[in-house]
């Protein structure tokens, strides 16, 4: 009998200790950078080991009464992302993270999070927090107004002026004198850039611009967010900063809340240097408004304090083939060798690192890729020093020999949307690796991806939500990944020789995939494939004989239990749009040429199911599928400011 008590009271010990690792306990809670259209959330637990618990989120504008639902949290935690060639091993710490996403800019918004766990969930686990979005930054008003004036400007003059950006920026003179910086801008002060050719000519040792033997405008003051320093076109014709073949026009690294607006960059490889990964980077950095024209790279930094920069409503122009689409990895006709083929001319138009970035409104072509987060490594702990709360929406992209846009070295509240890109030889959209996410891929488009590879999800990344996409390419990356999830996409195959339309390699349990649409590729018996690991699976290296093939969409279904909604479609669901040709990899297609919107009545049209804060403004029963609703009007891809067709035939 003593025995049996025994044994009961350590039954029960167990039982106890389980529970309790299976209760969530609340920690750490963040409240990332704001952005202009979105907020974004940190969340760390401990317990919950079975994965259960759970965050609601509510949200309303300060002074209204009724609230509104967001999207929960995301559970986190766990996921191995890694990557051996390079020494990449990370495991995701536990807890949740999240948006709410498509608010309202300079707006004040009351938040409300509550945390819940079958086992029981302890510590604060009702969080209520008041955070603003940001506004588009502006110069301040009550500044000084400096005036630059081109070194063969002939006729009147405005006080105070200057004959270079340095001169006006710092007091700097000629040749040793240059660095004697005894005139500084203040905090608030405008400097006008009057129209006309500044040219840096670094071999000059009395060259005009104050850059004798590096040709770089070292720029390396701070203003504030309420009193930037703004560099600005003055309004009476074109202002041309050229590098003269130098490397770097601006360097801004060590500054602080710089506007730079309306001005030309060209001829350098590359025009605005914003920061170096562990030494320093800008903090407050706007570029807007501007052109950037046979560059190697637009704007970059790799330092993981860069902070709230805002590059929007500029046009980017590279240096690479405008005719025919290349491709770096040898595939298309360069020599191979064993890592593939490619002579970079332009490499990235933006690449940041660190929080609160927003990337929007840009046009950008001729590049190896278009816009990306760096693919910084292991990130930091501290969250004032990843690459977390980053918005790029909005961009125009053409031609490029790699990606459209990359959140590779993304870790949190990463959101892609609104974006259109047509043309990149080997993907669209990629999370090479994501640190846990989420990264939000909402109503972007891409067309002619011959690499096949719409999203490139690989690395093992972790918190990927696919939502409302139109893609006419293929899904076809094997390499597995944590916690994805697809809803309301079409994906359109282009009859592609033994490819198939659809493969979801998902490293463990924690996935689904429902109301998408898809073309599966005639003539290829494997058109959907499919990868789940067994239960409590997170470092997958799966085996051939692990992948189940389909090749209808039924077949899938019955299998998996997965796509209970989802339906085969065909390019009839299109007002007018066909196929690129999968026989003629290197061709051009043109975006004035693509129509993608949806036929009404077409099968995609009310197919989708709701998403929170996502597609809620539907006209019909449902949300339609892909990244355009019947009846709303088109989203304004590229510069604002734009009225003609930045990319011609």
């Amino acid at each position: 009998m003593a025995l049996r008590i025994l044994s009961i009271c350590f039954g029960a010990l167990l039982a106890s200790a389980a529970f309790a690792q299976n209760a969530a306990t609340a920690g750490r809670f963040v409240v990332e950078h704001p952005t202009l259209l979105n907020l974004g959330f940190e969340w760390s637990i401990s317990g919950d080991v079975n994965r259960n618990a759970k965050v609601d989120v509510q949200y309303r504008k300060v002074g209204d009464a009724a609230w509104r639902t967001a999207l929960p949290l995301v559970r986190i935690g766990g996921e191995n992302i890694y990557r051996r060639r390079e020494n990449l091993d990370y495991t995701v710490p536990q807890g949740f993270a999240g948006s709410i996403l498509n608010l309202t800019p300079g707006t004040e918004y009351e938040c409300q999070f509550k945390m819940s766990d079958p086992d029981g969930a302890t510590g604060e686990t009702t969080k209520t927090v008041k955070v603003k979005t940001r506004t588009e930054p502006q110069p301040y008003k009550g500044g000084r107004t400096l005036h630059v004036y081109s070194p063969d400007y002939v006729g009147p003059k405005q006080e105070p002026n200057f004959t270079s950006l340095l001169q006006a920026y710092y007091g700097a003179g000629l040749g040793d004198w240059s660095v004697v910086w005894e005139r500084r801008a203040q905090p608030g002060d405008t400097i006008l850039m009057h129209a006309g050719m500044y040219r840096n000519i670094r071999t000059d040792y009395v060259d005009p611009m104050m850059t004798p033997f590096d040709g770089i405008n070292s720029l390396t003051l701070k203003g504030t967010a309420e009193k930037p320093i703004t560099i600005k076109a003055a309004g009476d014709g074109d202002v041309v900063f050229d590098g003269d073949g130098n490397h770097v026009i601006l360097d801004v690294s060590a500054s602080a809340h710089h506007i730079i607006d309306g001005i030309t960059f060209k001829n350098t490889d590359v025009a605005i240097m914003a920061g170096q990964k562990e030494v320093i980077g800008a903090v407050g950095l706007t570029v807007k408004n501007c052109r950037f024209e046979e560059i190697g790279f637009g704007v970059w930094t790799e330092y993981a304090g860069s902070s709230d920069f805002y590059i929007a409503d500029n046009l980017f122009l590279g240096r690479e083939d405008r005719f025919r689409l290349i491709g770096w990895t040898g595939f298309m006709w360069q020599p191979v060798g064993p890592f593939g083929s490619h002579k970079l001319r332009s490499y990235y138009a933006v690449k940041v690192y660190g929080p609160g970035h927003v990337i929007a409104h840009n046009s950008i072509a001729y590049f190896h890729d278009a816009l990306a987060i760096s693919t910084y490594g292991t990130p930091e702990q501290d969250p004032e020093r990843r690459a977390s709360s980053i918005d790029i929406y909005n961009n125009d992209m053409h031609m490029f020999n790699d990606d459209f846009i990359e959140t590779d070295g993304g870790v949190h509240n990463i959101r892609v949307f609104n974006n259109r890109g047509v043309n990149a030889a080997m993907g669209g959209y990629s999370s090479q690796p994501v640190f846990g996410g989420p990264v939000y891929f909402y109503r972007n488009i891409l067309y002619h991806t011959p690499g096949g590879v719409a999203f490139k999800f690989s690395a093992k990344p972790a918190g990927l939500f696919v939502f409302n996409n139109t893609l006419i390419g293929e899904q076809v990356v094997k390499d597995p990944y944590s916690n994805v999830h697809f809803r309301n996409n079409l994906f359109l195959g282009r009859d592609t020789p033994e490819r198939g339309i659809m493969t979801w390699a998902n490293a463990t349990p924690a996935y689904s995939t429902d109301y998408n649409g898809f073309r599966p590729n005639k003539g290829v018996a494997a058109n959907y494939q499919w990868l789940a690991p067994p239960a409590g699976q997170t470092v997958y290296e799966p085996k051939p004989e692990a992948w189940k093939t389909f090749s209808n969409l039924a077949d899938f279904k019955a299998a998996t239990g997965q796509e209970a909604h989802g339906m085969e479609v065909d390019f009839d669901i299109f007002e007018n749009l066909v196929a690129p040709d999968p026989a003629k990899r290197h061709a051009v297609y043109h975006q004035m040429d693509l129509n993608f919107k949806l036929k009404p009545g077409s099968k995609a049209v009310d197919a989708g199911v709701v998403i929170p804060t996502v597609n809620e403004g539907f006209a019909g029963k449902a949300p339609d599928l892909g990244a355009l609703e019947v009846g709303q009007p088109l989203p304004k891809y590229g510069p604002r400011w734009i009225t003609w067709q930045p990319f011609y035939r």
